[in-house]
C-alpha cells in the first residue's frame, strides 16, 4: 500500500504519455509515478519484462526513462512543473 504522507508542500502537474499527473514538489519522478500506482517504466531489451524504479538511489539504472526528451533515472530526477515524461516506447 501506498500513501503520501500530508505535508505542505506545493502540488504541481507533470505530463506522463500525454496525461497530466499531480505530483508533490521535491518527489522524484520515481516516487511520483509509483504514488499514482505507475510501476511499470519500461520494458527490458532482451525479455521484454517490467521494469521500474528499484534501488532508489541511481544504481541499478532500472528506472531509465526519458524526461524532457534525454533519457535519464526517474530515482534521480526531480519534478518540475511542466515535465514530460515518455514510457511509451522506452526500450
Amino acid at each position: 500500500m501506498r500513501r503520501r504522507c500530508e505535508d505542505d508542500r506545493e502540488s504541481i502537474t507533470i505530463m506522463v504519455d500525454g496525461r497530466p499527473l499531480v505530483a508533490r514538489a521535491g518527489d522524484s519522478v520515481a516516487v511520483a509515478l509509483g504514488l499514482n500506482d505507475i510501476l511499470k517504466m519500461r520494458s527490458s531489451p532482451a525479455a521484454g519484462a517490467p521494469r521500474g524504479a528499484f534501488c532508489f538511489m541511481g544504481v541499478c539504472q532500472e528506472c531509465a526513462i526519458y524526461i524532457d526528451g534525454a533519457l535519464r533515472q526517474a530515482c534521480l530526477t526531480r519534478v518540475a512543473e511542466g515535465m514530460v515524461v515518455e514510457l511509451r516506447g522506452v526500450p
